[in-house]
């Protein structure tokens, strides 16, 4: 304590009078139950699915004989599945509970990262990589509301934890793709189905059954959701935003192949970097801001910073250097994006988080299956550059909707909570 504070006088409390109390502290996002680490583990494991095939694309593409073009469905075929599903993610929780609805989708997903690793062709792994997004969408979409629900401090630090397992995932899937690449690049798919399966132990052993468990919703609630001005405004922000996600992620291993850095580890390396910074800004940048700023102001303006990123991408598509900075201060932006993008399509209308959550994910998954084929045939009508050019004119029609949309966004900006019951609803919805 400074000399100047230990001399001002105490104040005494007058007899009879109400002693002074003291806000209590706000706790930790670090303590937090079992369950949500649980959860937030298997978290980290399937979002590694996401990066995890970024560093073997051109090993993919030179061993099964297959064109970029052929190789990006990789990624369309398991988030096209990832997103379509989604729509009915909530449908089937809130009938057999959040824990079964884990459990089913990590259970695919360790299936279906097997089945890849055997695949002896090119649409034999985008086939199963289809299936796994199957068990990506069941796990994924339940795992936001059940963290959201579980976890101590409220939605924003449960939102904030949530992204930070996304951006761990996507940290570590590009290096352990890189690393089991380097021997062969079936061994990344086997070491998914390894590690879910012990996320599938942890879930099943740690996050608690109980017997209650909130309204069935019915199928078309996400989509009548989606009709909310609130909500339709955030998925239309989100599924542009995930272009130019998907862009510099799927695309960039494709152009730096092509200036001389195509070796597997050299690519797990790059983006294990890039997912670092989307980890980094997602947990303490993101609050710093939303701190300080409306969420729909950060918004407008890291959106358009992502875009000039993709811009100086384009003009450096040639250089080295340039791209790998360009991707590593593209994870920066990201982060943020990331993180507060959800926090507003949970608050944006008035609707249970699990629809909310279903009907996001889904546009926006939708976005992301969109990006890589179509950037890759844009890139060799065109050029590479040209490419990074569609995701930054991607990212700056998702400003746009934005700002456009902002009368619709009040309550993402209020940030109203939503009961505690309702919260342990989502969370524990599972019959004993």
């Amino acid at each position: 304590m400074s000399a100047a504070t230990s001399s001002l006088p105490v104040l005494e409390t007058a007899p009879g009078a109400p002693a002074a109390t003291t806000a209590p502290a706000k706790p930790s996002i670090l303590h937090q139950p079992k369950a949500v680490w649980a959860v937030a583990f298997a978290a980290v494991v399937s979002f590694m699915g996401i990066g995890l095939v970024d560093p073997i694309l051109p090993a993919i593409a030179r061993d099964l004989e297959a064109s970029p073009a052929q190789t990006q469905l990789l990624f369309t075929s398991y988030l096209a599945v990832t997103g379509l599903a989604m729509f009915f993610t909530s449908w089937v929780s809130t009938r057999i509970g959040a824990k079964r609805t884990l459990l089913i989708g990590l259970a695919v997903i360790v299936v279906f990262a097997a089945l890849a690793g055997f695949s002896g062709s090119v649409d034999g792994v985008i086939g199963f990589r289809a299936g796994w997004g199957l068990g990506n969408a069941l796990f994924i979409s339940t795992a936001l509301a059940t963290i959201v629900g579980a976890a101590s401090g409220g939605a924003a630090q449960a939102i904030i934890l949530y992204e930070a397992a996304l951006g761990l995932g996507i940290a570590i899937g590009p290096l352990l793709g890189g690393a089991l690449g380097s021997l062969s690049w079936r061994a990344p798919f086997f070491g998914t189905a390894v590690l879910m399966a012990v996320g599938f132990i942890a879930i099943m052993t740690m996050l608690r059954t109980d017997a209650a468990r909130p309204a069935p919703t019915r199928l078309s609630a996400p989509f009548r959701a989606l009709a909310k001005p609130g909500l339709g405004v955030m998925a239309t922000a989100a599924f542009c935003y995930n272009i130019g996600f998907f862009v510099l992620l799927a695309y960039t291993p494709f152009a730096l192949e092509a200036i001389g850095m195509g070796s597997a580890v050299s690519l797990g390396l790059i983006f294990f970097g890039w997912g670092l910074a989307v980890a980094v800004t997602s947990v303490w940048a993101a609050p710093w801001l939303t701190a300080r700023l409306r969420r729909t102001v950060v918004l407008r303006i890291v959106l358009p910073l992502l875009a000039l990123d993709l811009v100086a991408a384009a003009l450096l598509v040639h250089s080295l250097v340039g791209l790998i900075v360009c991707v590593i201060v593209g994870g920066l932006f990201l982060g943020v994006l990331n993180t507060v993008l959800t926090e507003c399509s949970m608050e944006a209308a008035d609707v249970p988080r699990p629809v909310a959550s279903s009907a996001y994910s889904g546009v926006r998954f939708l976005g992301g299956a969109i990006a890589p084929p179509v950037a890759t045939l844009i890139a060799g009508a065109f050029g590479g550059e040209w490419a990074f050019v569609f995701g930054a004119a991607a990212v700056l029609a998702a400003t746009l909707v934005i700002v456009l949309g902002r009368r619709a966004l009040v309550r993402a900006d209020a940030g109203e909570e939503h009961a505690p019951e309702v919260a342990q609803a989502i969370a524990f919805g599972d019959a004993a």
